[in-house]
């Protein structure tokens, strides 16, 4: 148990748009000025089971700078029948379409994994003002928190950078 004075690491779910952004002339910015932020922090970055599969797809470089992240700031989390049931739930509730299911088991890990903040560059399905209300409104009605979701631009503490 916790106790008042406890200081709680703060955990990031990144899904892998975010690891793609690295290398994306357009994304490459704020991704790496969050992978800093992470960095320098005492970040906990939150991995899947589903993220390293999209990833086998990936450039090499992509798989190389994942392997060089500090493995005690990774915590690895595999998909639970109760992530699946979760991510159907936000299908079935017409938060995204069917095809957007992969989208949904990363909403569904970061939920339960009570993920402080899930971040993405996937602005159609996940960082959609729309969606996250559903999401939300579905994640409230099954009694789970409420999930932050947020593109790596609005994780950077611009007042640091001067």
């Amino acid at each position: 148990m916790y106790d008042k004075y406890t200081i709680m690491k703060v955990r990031y779910y990144i899904d892998t748009s975010v690891f793609g952004g690295i290398f994306d002339e357009e994304f490459q910015e704020f991704s790496n000025l969050l992978f800093e932020k992470i960095d320098k922090e005492d970040i906990v970055i939150f991995y899947s089971e589903l993220t390293e599969k999209e990833l086998k797809k990936a450039p090499q470089r992509i798989k190389d700078f994942i392997i060089q992240l500090p493995s005690d700031r990774i915590e690895y989390l595999e998909i639970s029948k109760e992530a699946f049931d979760l991510a159907l739930q936000y299908i079935s509730e017409k938060v995204v379409g069917e095809t957007s299911y992969d989208d949904c088991v990363h909403i569904a890990l970061a939920t339960i994994n009570r993920a402080d903040v899930l971040i993405s560059w996937n602005f159609k399905h996940i960082v959609n003002l729309k969606r996250i209300h559903g999401y939300n409104a579905v994640n409230m009605k099954l009694g789970y928190p409420i999930l932050e979701i947020r593109s790596p631009k609005e994780m950077i503490d611009y007042e640091d950078k001067n």
